[in-house]
Order: structure tokens, then C-alpha cells, then sequence
């Protein structure tokens, strides 16, 4: 019988995935990971603050539990931000002027300042109420102008 070969593509990523990332702790002899050494932490935080994966880093289970630990302390106490403000924008969108894929949305409404739309008519119910009559607004403030708030003003009459 003769041998059968394996048909198949070879992909590409199987020369990727042979290549293993050595890690710093590896590499600078480090087998505590302390959580006063911000250095060191920094190398395995992003710049928006996340922790790095293994895959990223480079570390085993281990070191990545005891890294992971040491930021979470460290950012306990203030030695790691929790999270950086970031000052760029997120680019991707453009200028829609053609309005992409989508065609033109329309008319929106006349709500380019972003104030909510007032109502045209009082909310239902309101014309129900018997026996009160609806006083303007500057007949309220006249019937509000003697009375003061402060509670020194109160045991002085």
C-alpha cells in the first residue's frame, strides 16, 4: 500500500503560533512580583489602563496571576491609575456630507440646539380639576413676593 499524503493548505499562522513571546519577568530574572514597583507594572498595563493578556505579555498562568494581583493592589493604593483620560477622539466615522450606505435620514425636526420639543396642549387631566382657576405667572410671583424663607425672619414677627 502506498501512503496516502495529507491534503490541505498550509496556512500561514503555523509559523506564527511556533514563535513564543518570553516574558519580562523571565527575562530580567524577577520571582516577586511587588506591587510598590510601578515600573515594572506599567509594562504590563495598557495606555488606557487595562491589564495585558498572557498572550500579549508573555507570562504564564502563574506570573500573570501574581502580576494581575500586584496591579490590583498598586491601584488600590494610588500608585496606578484605574483608568486615563483619553484625548483623541475615535476616528472611523468621517464626514457623512453623501450620508454613506444609508441614503438621506430626512428631516429630523427643528432640534439642532438638543432642547426637547415642548408640548402643544396641557397634559390630559388638567382641564378636569373643578374649582381651580389657572392664575398667570405674575400673579403668582405678586402672591409670593412678602413671604421670606429664612427661619431667623419667622420668630422675629
Amino acid at each position: 500500500m502506498a501512503k496516502v499524503k495529507k491534503r490541505g493548505k498550509i496556512s500561514k499562522n503555523d509559523s506564527r503560533r511556533n514563535k513564543k513571546k518570553t516574558s519580562v519577568l523571565v527575562t530580567e530574572k524577577i520571582e516577586y512580583v511587588d506591587w510598590k514597583d510601578v515600573n515594572l507594572l506599567r509594562r504590563f498595563v495598557s495606555e488606557r489602563s487595562k491589564i495585558r493578556a498572557r498572550r500579549v505579555s508573555g507570562n504564564n498562568a502563574q506570573q500573570q496571576k501574581m502580576v494581575a494581583d500586584a496591579i490590583k493592589v498598586a491601584r488600590e493604593m494610588a500608585l496606578i491609575p484605574y483608568a486615563s483620560r483619553v484625548t483623541s477622539q475615535r476616528g472611523g466615522r468621517g464626514d457623512r456630507g453623501d450620508r454613506g450606505d444609508r441614503g438621506d435620514r430626512g428631516d429630523r425636526g427643528g432640534r439642532a440646539d438638543g432642547a426637547p420639543p415642548r408640548p402643544q396642549s396641557p397634559p390630559p387631566g388638567a382641564e378636569d380639576e373643578v374649582g381651580e382657576e389657572a392664575i398667570s405667572n405674575e400673579e403668582a410671583v405678586a402672591a409670593v413676593e412678602g413671604v421670606t424663607m429664612n427661619a431667623a425672619d419667622e420668630g422675629s414677627e
